[in-house]
C-alpha cells in the first residue's frame, strides 16, 4: 500500500482554471454526489464539516474553521484540512492543503458559472470585497475573460487601495456608482446584511454571490433576487442552508421556482437573452471540494 501524499499549496503551479472548469463539467456528468454538511457554532466562530462521495470519483472530507476575530490577533480567519479517499477501497490517498483546495474550488465555481451565465462580451468586472477570495476571483476571471478591466470596492477603502495597487487594477470608491458600470459583479464579503441593492442593477449584468455561508448571512437584497434569473451550484447545499436564499424564501420575497437550475441541471443552466440579469449563488458544497481535490491530485501525480 502506498503512503498517502501530502499535496502542498505549491501544487497550484500545475493547475489551470480551464482545466478545473473541465473537471467540474466532467464531475457533474457522473452520478450525483452524496453530500453531508454539519455546522457547529460558538458565537461568531464556526466549525464546518463537509463530506462528499461521488461514485467513481472518490470521497472527500473537509473541515473548515472560521474565526472572524483571528485577523486582529495576526492569524488567518479561515483554516482547516481536507482528506481525499480512494473510491474503490476507501484508502486515504492524499491530504491536500486546505487553502489550495478552497481557493481553487471557490473561484473556480464562480468562473464555471459565469462562463455559462455572463455575457461573453463582458469586459467590466467589479470585485466587491478586498480579501483573499477577491484576489482569487481576479485570477480566475482574468483567465476566463481575458482583456477584462477590473475594479475593486471594499468597505474599508484602504484595503481596496492596497489590493488595487498589488494587482494593478482600479479602486471603486462608491459602490452604488460602480455597480451599474460593471458587466459582472462578483461579491465576496463577510456581511450578514445586504451590501448590494437590486435597484442599482441594469439589464445584461451577471451577479456572482460568494461570501454568505451561514443561515443568517446574505450579500444581496430581495430586489436583486426578484429582478434576476437565479441559479445555484447545488440545490442541496444552498436553499435551506444559506441566508442568501433561505431568508427570502422564508419571507415569501421569492418562491422555490424562482431558483431555475443548479450544476446538475446543465440544460437549464444558461443565459436566456442578452438583456436579462443573471444571479449565481456560489455555495461551495463538498462535492466541489471533491472534484477540485481530485483534479489537484491528478495534476500533482501526473
Amino acid at each position: 500500500m502506498t503512503e498517502p501524499a501530502f499535496i502542498p499549496f505549491a501544487a497550484e503551479s500545475r493547475l489551470s482554471w480551464d482545466g478545473l472548469c473541465d473537471a467540474f463539467e466532467a464531475g457533474h456528468r457522473m452520478p450525483k454526489a452524496e453530500i453531508v454538511d454539519s455546522f457547529l457554532y460558538r458565537g461568531k466562530d464556526t466549525l464546518l464539516n463537509r463530506a462528499a462521495w461521488i461514485d467513481g470519483l472518490g470521497l472527500a472530507v473537509k473541515s473548515a474553521t472560521v474565526f472572524p476575530g483571528n485577523p486582529a490577533q495576526g492569524v488567518g480567519m479561515v483554516n482547516g484540512g481536507l482528506s481525499l479517499y480512494d473510491d474503490s477501497h476507501g484508502l486515504l490517498e492524499a491530504v491536500v492543503d486546505f487553502h489550495l483546495v478552497t481557493k481553487w474550488k471557490t473561484a473556480g465555481d464562480s468562473l464555471f458559472a459565469a462562463r455559462k451565465l455572463a455575457r461573453q462580451d463582458s469586459r467590466e468586472i467589479l470585485i466587491v470585497g478586498a480579501g483573499h477570495v477577491g484576489k482569487s476571483l481576479f485570477e480566475a476571471y482574468s483567465a476566463g475573460f481575458p482583456g477584462a478591466r477590473f475594479k475593486v470596492w471594499n468597505r474599508t477603502l484602504s484595503k481596496a487601495e492596497a489590493m488595487a495597487e498589488e494587482l494593478g487594477i482600479d479602486v471603486a470608491p462608491d459602490l452604488a456608482a460602480a455597480v451599474p458600470q460593471a458587466d459582472i459583479i462578483t461579491c465576496a464579503t463577510m456581511s450578514s446584511d445586504p451590501v448590494l441593492n437590486g435597484d442599482w442593477l441594469r439589464p445584461g449584468q451577471h451577479l456572482d454571490l460568494i461570501g454568505a455561508y451561514r443561515p443568517d448571512m446574505r450579500e444581496a437584497d430581495d430586489t436583486a433576487l426578484q429582478r434576476s434569473r437565479v441559479f445555484v451550484d447545488s440545490y442541496d447545499t444552498t436553499l435551506e442552508h444559506i441566508g442568501e436564499l433561505k431568508i427570502p424564501l422564508a419571507s415569501g420575497a421569492i418562491t422555490r421556482d424562482h431558483v431555475l437550475a443548479d450544476h446538475y441541471t446543465p440544460d437549464a443552466f444558461r443565459r436566456g437573452s442578452d438583456d436579462e440579469i443573471t444571479l449565481f449563488k456560489n455555495g461551495g458544497g463538498a462535492h466541489l471540494d471533491l472534484m477540485t481535490s481530485r483534479y489537484i491530485h491528478e495534476c500533482w501525480t501526473a
